[in-house]
């Protein structure tokens, strides 16, 4: 069975036992599991239910792995015949969540 879930403005879609990479947000000292309420579709073959706009009563609930850097992207700015350059290095910080329940 699959779900559909939408967190941070993205959608994922996961099986239990899959290993996936959510933004980082402030945790709760010691917080171990992550639930994730807003679940769009859930199921599998004629057993699908699609939430208009949420499935009612299912969630998506994930053990936290760790935190991870993503990988590094470069900003570079230039204008010509300005001497105007501007390097800048960013790289954003992740959850790795495995899915360990979905619930509905």
């Amino acid at each position: 069975m699959y779900a559909i879930f939408q967190d941070g403005g993205r959608q994922y879609k996961v099986n239990e036992g899959d290993r996936i990479y959510v933004d980082l947000r402030d945790l709760a000292e010691g917080q171990e599991t992550i639930e994730f309420p807003e679940v769009l579709a859930m199921g599998e073959g004629e057993n699908a239910r699609i939430g208009r706009p949420t499935v009612p009563g299912a969630k998506v609930i994930g053990q936290i792995v760790r935190q991870v850097k993503g990988q590094k992207i470069d900003v570079v700015k230039y204008k010509r015949r300005k001497n105007e350059r501007r390097h800048i290095g960013h790289r954003q910080k992740h959850l790795e969540v495995t899915i360990s329940k979905i619930v509905g």
